[in-house]
């Protein structure tokens, strides 16, 4: 084989190498997308409970109105949320809404034994717990990606092609502040 056989070769072989790093960025890519609809789905059956939560609790919490006010804009907000970043933003916004509806509802004993009320609290934290699963699933989708787009060559391409560093969907700010507080424990 002559010089320009290798040389050819070669570059045959560059291109490919760059063709699997960028189709492995797309997969990437929509692999987290992908993971972000499935959150999508349990996200429109938590928007979905929360007016009825809403409703069961109005008649029991006359003084908290504020709070609820505070959870109907934040779900107003999320479902109004465009893009994934935007959805993750309003999402925590709302998550920190209803962290303030748990504290109020601890001081109505009798909304805590209200049947329709227990019913949509099991509901809402079933789709919590089945949220923090497809949560999981997403941030491990992101980071797969991002390992990918900083990671030595792929980073080469994925910089060419607009590949870049996307957002985990984590618990925000606020919430995160809540749970570093130690728990108020009493008997």
């Amino acid at each position: 084989m002559t010089t320009t056989g290798y040389i050819l070769l070669g570059a045959g072989f560059i291109v490919l190498i760059l063709i699997i790093m960028y189709n492995q960025l797309v997969r990437l890519r929509i692999n987290r997308e992908n993971a972000f609809a499935d959150i999508d789905v349990q996200l429109k059956q938590r928007h979905d409970l929360i007016p009825q939560l809403v409703e069961s609790v109005r008649g029991y919490m006359k003084h908290e109105e504020s709070v609820l006010t505070n959870i109907t804009q934040a779900r107003a907000g999320a479902m109004n949320a465009e893009g994934i970043d935007e959805k993750i933003a309003a999402e925590n916004n709302l998550s920190s809404a209803l962290q303030g509806f748990k504290i109020a509802v601890e001081a109505y004993p009798d909304l805590k034994a209200n049947t329709n009320f227990l019913q949509l609290q099991s509901e809402i934290s079933d789709v919590e717990n089945k949220l923090a699963a497809v949560r999981r699933y997403f941030n491990s989708a992101t980071k797969e990606l991002n390992i990918k787009v900083q990671a030595f060559p792929s980073n080469i391409i994925a910089g060419m092609f607009g590949f870049k560093i996307e957002p985990m969907f984590d618990v925000g700010v606020d919430t995160r502040k809540e749970m570093d507080k130690a728990p108020d424990i009493s008997f």
